[in-house]
């Protein structure tokens, strides 16, 4: 299961619309290491002033990296972690998520980024089980 959802959440989801605060305290109790992670890379993004940044650092454990695989594979929250982040997230194996100032998805980085030659370079024998 991706998220832990609270009854009352659930309920209001049954009836209608969600917010995305709503949506997002979901996501943030649910997936910490993600939201941290995710987090964690848009503010070295701020400070950086580039226009990419990237966590390098394999997950501690199998429970964190399958937090980070949840997060991300969902179009719902990567969707609304961009939202609220204000960023383009992109995703590479099991642990390399970057972020990128949305003017910035234009750019060589970010198509390099996300293309198959920079899938195939981010690969090392570590991480094949990820």
């Amino acid at each position: 299961m991706s998220l832990t959802v609270p009854p009352t959440l659930l309920e209001a989801a049954e009836r209608g619309p969600v917010t995305d605060a709503e949506f997002l305290a979901c996501v943030r109790e649910s997936l910490p290491y993600a939201w941290e992670t995710v987090s964690r890379v848009v503010d070295d993004l701020d400070a950086s002033g580039a226009e990419r940044a990237d966590n390098l650092v394999p997950p501690p454990t199998e429970t964190e990296r399958g937090q980070l695989l949840r997060a991300l594979a969902s179009d719902a929250i990567r969707a609304g972690l961009e939202r609220h982040f204000g960023v383009r997230l992109a995703f590479q194996n099991c642990h390399r998520v970057a972020a990128f100032r949305p003017a910035a998805v234009e750019s060589a980085a970010y198509r390099e980024f996300v293309s198959p030659r920079g899938q195939l370079l981010n690969q090392s024998p570590e991480l094949r089980n990820c």
